[in-house]
C-alpha cells in the first residue's frame, strides 16, 4: 500500500521572507555595493573622509583659483614675481594650455597645411566609427578602407605629393604623431603577433624557432633599446647612400615591440581552447587556415580581449618613448613648451603634465570601456 504521508511533502508554510533590496534605484545600489557589511560600511567611510579632504583643495587648484585667460606668463604669476596675481595665489595655468593647444595637436606642423592633418582625422573616424558598431554593415570594405586605402591616403595627404607641399616628418608632432604611432602599432601588432603565436605553436622546428627567437628577444629588451637600435643600428646595415626616415624607424620599432607582446597574449588564448575543438574541425576536414580562421581564432581572441585592451593601452602609452630619436608626441611636445620664457612659471609645468594625463587617460579609458563592451557582446557561452 503506497504511503500516504510521504516524507518528503511539506505540511506548513514557510516563514516570510524580507522584501528584496530594490537593486535597481539608488538607495537599492548604495545598500548593496557600499554598506552590505559591516566592513563596506567602515571601507565607505573612510573614502568618503579621504574624499572630503582631497576634492575640495583639487578644485580650488584646478578650477577655481585657475588662470583661464591671458597671452604670456604674467597671469600665472603673483605680484612678487612679476606678474598680476595676489600674493598667495595657487592655481592652475589653463591659458598656457589654451595658448599652446593647437601646437599640442600638430606640433610644429606649417600652419597653413594644417587642414590636411584635419582632414585625415575626420577621415578616420569615419571609417572607425563602424568598424566599432557590431551591427554596421559592409565590414569587409570597411575593414579594407581603414586599413589597406586610408594609410596610403594618410601618408600623401600628411607627408606631401601630388601636387601638395611637402612636410617632413621632424616637423610633426603633438597629438598627431601618438595617434599615427598609436593606429600603426595596432594595425600592424594584431595580425602580425597573431601570425607569431600560431608559428610558435607550429610543427615546423624552423618557424617554430625563429618565431621563438624573435618573441623572446623583443620581449627580453626595453622598448628604448627598441628604439635606440633602430635609430642608430639600422642605418649601418643599409647599402651607402640608403636612408630611412627617422619617423618609420619610429613606426617599425613600435610595431614590432608590441607584436611580440601581443603574439603572448594571443597564444595565451589558443592555449585555453579545448583540444576538442580542433578534433572537430579535422572530422569536418577543414583544412589548417580554415579550422584557424572559422574555429579556433574566433574562440581564442574573444577569450583575451582583455588582454589585448591591455596591450594598445600599454602601446598607446609607450609613444612617449620615442622622444630618444627626436619626435615630439603629445608629452614630449607639451614639455618642450617649459622652457619657453613667455610661459616659464611655477604651475606651468605641473598644469601641462595634468592636460596630458587627462589626454592619455580619455583615450585608454575609452578603450577599456569598449572592451568591456565587447566583453559582453560576444559573452554567449552560457546564453539561451
Amino acid at each position: 500500500m503506497a504511503d500516504t504521508n510521504p516524507s518528503f511533502v511539506r505540511h506548513e508554510m514557510l516563514p516570510a521572507q524580507p522584501a528584496p533590496i530594490a537593486a535597481g534605484n539608488i538607495i537599492g545600489w548604495v545598500r548593496t555595493n557600499l554598506l552590505a557589511t559591516p566592513k563596506d560600511v567602515v571601507l565607505t567611510v573612510i573614502a568618503i573622509i579621504l574624499l572630503a579632504l582631497l576634492i575640495p583643495p583639487a578644485l580650488n587648484w584646478l578650477v577655481v583659483q585657475a588662470t583661464w585667460f591671458g597671452s604670456d606668463r604674467s597671469v600665472c604669476t603673483t605680484i612678487v614675481q612679476g606678474g598680476i596675481q595676489p600674493d598667495g595665489w595657487k592655481g592652475a595655468c589653463w591659458a598656457f594650455v589654451k595658448d599652446r593647444f593647437v601646437q599640442f595637436l600638430f606640433g610644429r606642423y606649417p600652419l597653413d597645411e594644417r587642414w590636411r592633418p584635419i582632414l585625415v582625422t575626420v577621415m578616420f573616424i569615419v571609417l572607425l566609427a563602424p568598424m566599432l558598431i557590431p551591427k554596421a554593415p559592409y565590414k569587409g570594405l570597411n575593414a579594407l578602407l581603414l586599413f589597406i586605402v586610408f594609410p596610403i591616403v594618410a601618408f600623401f595627404l600628411l607627408h606631401g605629393g601630388f601636387g601638395l607641399q611637402k612636410v617632413e616628418t621632424p616637423l610633426w608632432g603633438g597629438l598627431m604623431v601618438t595617434l599615427i604611432l598609436s593606429f600603426v602599432g595596432i594595425a600592424v601588432s594584431f595580425p602580425l603577433g597573431t601570425l607569431l603565436a600560431l608559428g610558435r605553436r607550429s610543427k615546423m622546428p624552423v618557424i617554430k624557432t625563429l618565431c621563438v627567437t624573435f618573441i623572446e628577444v623583443i620581449r627580453g629588451v626595453p622598448l628604448i633599446t627598441v628604439l635606440f637600435m633602430a635609430n642608430v643600428m639600422l642605418p649601418l646595415f643599409l647599402p651607402t647612400g640608403w636612408t630611412i626616415d627617422n619617423f618609420l624607424r619610429a613606426l617599425v620599432a613600435v610595431a614590432l615591440f608590441a607584436s611580440a607582446y601581443m603574439a603572448e597574449v594571443i597564444r595565451g588564448g589558443l592555449q585555453a581552447i579545448p583540444k576538442g575543438q580542433s578534433e572537430g574541425a579535422d572530422s569536418l576536414g577543414l583544412g589548417y587556415w580554415q579550422k584557424m580562421r572559422l574555429i579556433i581564432l574566433p574562440q581564442a581572441i574573444k577569450l583575451v580581449i582583455p588582454g589585448i585592451v591591455n596591450t594598445f593601452i600599454g602601446l598607446f602609452k609607450d609613444t612617449s618613448l620615442v622622444s630618444i630619436i627626436g619626435m615630439f608626441d603629445l608629452l614630449n611636445i607639451i614639455r618642450l613648451n617649459f622652457t619657453d620664457t613667455t610661459w616659464i612659471t611655477p604651475v606651468t609645468p605641473i598644469t601641462g603634465l595634468i592636460f596630458a594625463g587627462i589626454i592619455y587617460w580619455i583615450f585608454c579609458f575609452s578603450m577599456s570601456r569598449y572592451s568591456a563592451f565587447m566583453e559582453r557582446h560576444l559573452d554567449t557561452a552560457h546564453k539561451r
